[in-house]
């Protein structure tokens, strides 16, 4: 699929801005005929997210507010990686532990994810998680997270009528349900 006619050659990069999340680089790219021109990178560790889905096909999501978004959105447990060198199933593990204290005793990978390739490096694995059991749920001190189980055909059905709009979500819970063969 790739062709080389729209392949672009990163020349330089220089880092603008670091953040305790991300960093922003001015790559210098030579575009197609040899000129040349800016593209701005956020780079990111990565990160995990888990569909958990117990064995009465219920899932578990999780509420938090967004300020970016500027409204509190439903989604699957998630989180950034420690580093981008750390695997993408210990980040689900944990982050899966934190946010709801669940523990799953069968992981499947459903796909990793490009969520903004035009500027965005992030890359999010997705899993989808069962044979749960509950323990205490332990987040991060700055996340304030509600909890929501509900049957996952109700989660696909917020996603087919527009409720759910997160993108990792979405793609997640999709997937989970053909995985489950659509229960």
């Amino acid at each position: 699929m790739e062709q080389n006619w729209q392949m672009e050659r990163a020349l330089s990069r220089e880092e603008v801005f670091k953040g305790c999340l991300i960093s922003v680089e001015h790559w210098q790219a030579e575009v197609f005929g040899g000129s040349a021109a800016l593209r701005e990178i956020v780079k990111h560790p990565g990160a995990a997210a888990v569909v958990p889905v117990d064995a009465e096909g219920n899932v578990t999501l999780v509420t938090q507010y967004r300020i970016a978004m500027g409204r509190v959105m439903l989604e699957i447990p998630a989180g950034k990686k420690d580093s981008p060198e750390e695997d993408a199933l210990a980040c689900a593990r944990r982050e899966l532990g934190e946010e709801t204290g669940l523990a799953a005793a069968q992981w499947r990978h459903l796909t990793t994810i490009d969520t903004s390739p035009g500027f965005l490096t992030e890359r999010i694995g997705l899993y989808l998680a069962t044979g749960l059991t509950q323990g205490e749920t332990h987040p991060d001190e700055d996340e304030r997270l509600g909890i929501v189980r509900m049957p996952l055909s109700e989660a696909v059905s917020q996603v087919m009528a527009g409720k759910i709009t997160d993108a990792k979500t979405i793609a997640g819970l999709m997937m989970a349900w053909e995985a489950l063969g659509r229960p």
